[in-house]
């Protein structure tokens, strides 16, 4: 399993530790992942995803999932949430 966002698709950086006498060392910037279920009530179901922080608050502010899908542009969602968008697009055209 990839350390990746699966919505907004944040991976692990690599950058330097400096220390004073000016050495550097190579380290990673994890992304703050947590395993989270969100419900979709287009599709009726439990979607489990592996998402940053950063994502769950925004999530939450459009107002969930399913808000949160059908506002963002794709080109900047994951392959996973790109699915899951096409997914909700075709259900809501159904309930239409």
């Amino acid at each position: 399993m990839t350390k990746a966002c699966d919505l907004s698709g944040k991976k692990v950086q690599f950058g330097n530790n400096v220390s004073k006498a000016n050495n550097k060392t190579r380290r990673k910037f994890n992304v703050n992942l947590q395993a989270v279920t969100f419900k979709s009530e287009l599709l009726n179901k439990k979607i489990k995803l592996s998402v940053a922080t950063s994502s769950i608050r925004t999530v939450s502010k459009f107002g969930g999932i399913d808000e949160f899908l059908t506002k963002t542009k794709s080109k900047k969602l994951s392959l996973k949430a790109k699915r899951l968008q096409r997914a909700m697009d075709i259900a809501a055209s159904k309930v239409s």
